[in-house]
């Protein structure tokens, strides 16, 4: 298995990183879903939120500015929010008139799509370190301990090396690419066709990278049938939680229980 799309480049033995898997993915869980129940506007709930995990992006010593650049792939997705600005009713905030079509911005759809995009932003940042400071044998193997559905691992597990497929094959396409391009000697110089035949050749990569990567993963599946797979993967027995492990665990869920509680007065 290659690294992750959200792994870092080099391995890291961060406290973060030598911490139980099961405590790791319980506590991502946790600011997970206590992210989610957060209330509409409740901003010093939000900074407290984007304290904690950035307390936990230090600890992991992969950086501040690393996890960040990378939770910002969920900002076209969260985007998705923005007609909220002009749908919902409420104070007005500002007016565009384009052409015909005048619209309004409400401080209250504002107010609601900033939330949902810090949620969405906070959440990622949750999974991006935990992905990114556990193996991902050691993370279903968590997803087992903590009594997921056996199928739902099972599909997490396949998706997972299907992307890793996906990604090793996108590399070669690249390199292949690389290799069979030329460059012009006079700098500045552009080589290569126009726009549209840029585009062509991309959509052929992503048809072929599509066809490769379902013929190998294919191939794949066939050696795991052959070896004895069966839908179950097979595991160590898992270790008992050593007690500073559960001390943490703890301490972390009363910490999100604080939140909650926190995010409750502020309704």
């Amino acid at each position: 298995m290659s690294a992750s799309v959200f792994a870092p480049p080099q391995p890291f033995s961060s406290p973060l990183h030598r911490l139980d898997a099961r405590v790791k993915l319980a506590l991502a869980l946790a600011y997970i879903l206590t992210t989610a129940l957060a209330p509409q506007g409740a901003w010093a709930v939000y900074v407290l939120l984007l304290a904690l995990i950035t307390a936990a992006a230090v600890l992991s010593e992969l950086g501040v500015g690393w996890v960040y650049r990378r939770s910002l792939i969920a900002v076209p997705f969260a985007l998705a929010a923005m007609p909220l600005v002009f749908s919902l009713p409420g104070p007005a905030w500002f007016s565009l008139r384009l052409g015909s079509l005048s619209l309004t911005a409400s401080l209250t759809g504002a107010e609601r799509a900033a939330s949902i995009l810090l949620k969405v932003w906070l959440s990622v940042q949750a999974g991006i370190l935990l992905s990114a400071t556990t193996r991902q044998t050691a993370l279903l193997a968590a997803m087992r301990a903590l009594k997921l559905p056996r199928l739902l691992v099972a599909v997490m597990g396949l998706m997972w090396r299907y992307l890793d497929l996906m990604l090793a094959e996108a590399r070669r396409l690249l390199r292949a690419r690389a290799s069979r391009s030329a460059r012009s000697a006079q700098p500045g110089l552009r080589t290569g066709g126009t726009l549209a035949w840029r585009a062509k050749v991309t959509g052929g990569m992503a048809g072929s990278l599509m066809l490769r990567s379902l013929e190998r993963s294919e191939r794949v599946y066939q050696a795991m049938l052959a070896r004895g797979y069966d839908g179950e993967a097979r595991e160590a027995q898992h270790h008992p939680l050593a007690a500073a492990d559960r001390w943490l665990l703890v301490g972390g869920l009363w910490v999100f229980l604080m939140v909650n509680l926190l995010a409750l007065l502020w309704k």
